[in-house]
């Protein structure tokens, strides 16, 4: 099992500038949200965003630590937008 701590850093290791938020779904410690908000995010689309993040988790996914991972990414300008509406 990873705790939703571990989880952040090991987004933060991959994604240095991310403001990272976890989310434990279950109780378990292998079901999480993750909202993630990073500038290295812009100009690419979903599954490139996708795949940068499940990158820095790869290692954990891969000894089932994390079982699933729901993620919502966005750049900061898209996190911003989104506080105003």
């Amino acid at each position: 099992m990873i705790s939703p701590d571990q989880l952040t850093d090991l987004i933060k290791a991959g994604l240095p500038d991310a403001d990272v938020q976890v989310q434990d779904l279950t109780g378990g410690g292998d079901h999480y949200q993750a909202v993630v908000v990073s500038s290295l995010f812009s100009g690419k689309n979903l599954i490139k965003q996708h795949q940068l993040v499940y990158g820095a988790v790869q290692q954990a996914m891969a000894t089932d630590q994390i079982h699933a991972l729901a993620l919502k990414t966005y750049t900061p300008q898209e996190w911003a937008e989104l506080e105003h509406a």
